[in-house]
């Protein structure tokens, strides 16, 4: 069998927002089987310790069609001073059967379109269905796709973006108005976060930059950025006046945005209304009236991992 390897443009060109958001909902439905990931720390002299994580998951042992994958990353935070990215993943789709090699992935573009499709697939349950106005917190790799994805769930007509680094948000701006999108640099976050029917944030703050008083009511939050204990992108209030819904619920345990809140007493597990893969099954819009404010919380999941995989095996002519 020939091992098929893909660069990040061509692991990109099979993975369109509409297929992806639609694969996704069918995965988080079906589930599949996944151990919690791996961290192994490579001890480094003279810069901070890297981390390898290893992702792996596979489907379900009554499908018809087995596959497992594997996303290795590397996290490098002395790379910064090499002028590298310090963070660098693969992913490594298998025949779930025999074991043998399918595919070789961009993972970057795996883990990032993901991302925003599984937020996006969010929305299409939490938003109100009438959601135009989307403001981007983060120009980064992941914020950049934002826009794109949820314009495949709501009829998103303008983009405001807003991001320390005004280049990077001049950058991210020219691109959606060279694909036909409407967008704007914001310097006012709060006067931003006012005017959005959605916020998503993709960012790596440790301390919050959302604050629950700019809120209007029926807003829709989505936290993309935050993935450890110690970051925060969402403040207390946020999290009180929103209701509470997770992509998994490791997200109990990994995402600052409710561990913290939920260490001061302000939340308890019961506090999340449900998880991406209830309202997949359910499949029906669960937000009580327009004026609910919604917060989705994802942390991310090997199981998105392997569904976008699958997805770009399949568009390859590989069978499933």
């Amino acid at each position: 069998m020939t091992l098929k390897i893909l660069d990040a443009a061509r692991t990109a060109q099979f993975l369109p927002f509409p297929g992806l958001v639609d694969a996704l909902r069918a995965g988080f439905t079906d589930g599949c089987q996944f151990p919690e990931r791996h961290h192994h720390a490579m001890k480094r002299t003279d810069e901070p310790d890297a981390t390898l994580l290893l992702m792996p998951a596979w489907t379900n042992p009554d499908e018809a069609s087995q596959f497992l994958g594997v996303k290795l990353v590397t996290v490098v935070p002395g790379n910064a001073s090499r002028g590298l990215p310090g963070l660098v993943s693969t992913y490594i789709l298998y025949d779930g059967l025999t074991g043998e090699q399918l595919a070789l992935m961009d993972g970057n573009t795996i883990t990032g379109r993901r991302t925003v499709a599984t937020s996006a697939l969010a929305a299409k349950y939490l938003s109100r269905p009438d959601s135009s106005r989307l403001l981007v917190i983060g120009a980064g790799r992941v914020g950049s796709l934002i826009p794109e994805a949820y314009r495949a769930v709501r009829p998103i007509e303008e983009v405001k973006v807003w991001d320390m680094n005004q280049e990077a948000t001049r950058r991210m701006v020219q691109d959606l108005e060279a694909k036909g999108i409407r967008a704007t640099a914001v310097e006012d976050l709060r006067d931003a976060v006012a005017w959005a029917d959605i916020v998503s944030s993709a960012t790596l703050a440790t301390e919050p930059i959302i604050k629950g008083d700019w809120l209007r009511p029926g807003t829709h939050v989505d936290l993309i950025g935050g993935f450890t204990p110690k970051m925060r992108e969402a403040d207390d209030a946020t999290i009180a006046a929103s209701a509470l819904y997770v992509d998994t619920l490791e997200a109990l345990h990994e995402a600052g945005d409710l561990v913290q809140p939920m260490k001061s007493g302000l939340i308890d597990e019961k506090s999340v209304r449900a998880t991406l893969a209830e309202l997949a099954r359910a499949n029906i819009p669960v937000r009580r009236d327009s004026v609910e404010i919604t917060c989705f919380k994802a942390v991310g999941s090997a199981l998105a991992d392997l569904v976008a995989a699958k997805m770009v095996y399949r568009e390859l002519g590989g069978s499933e």
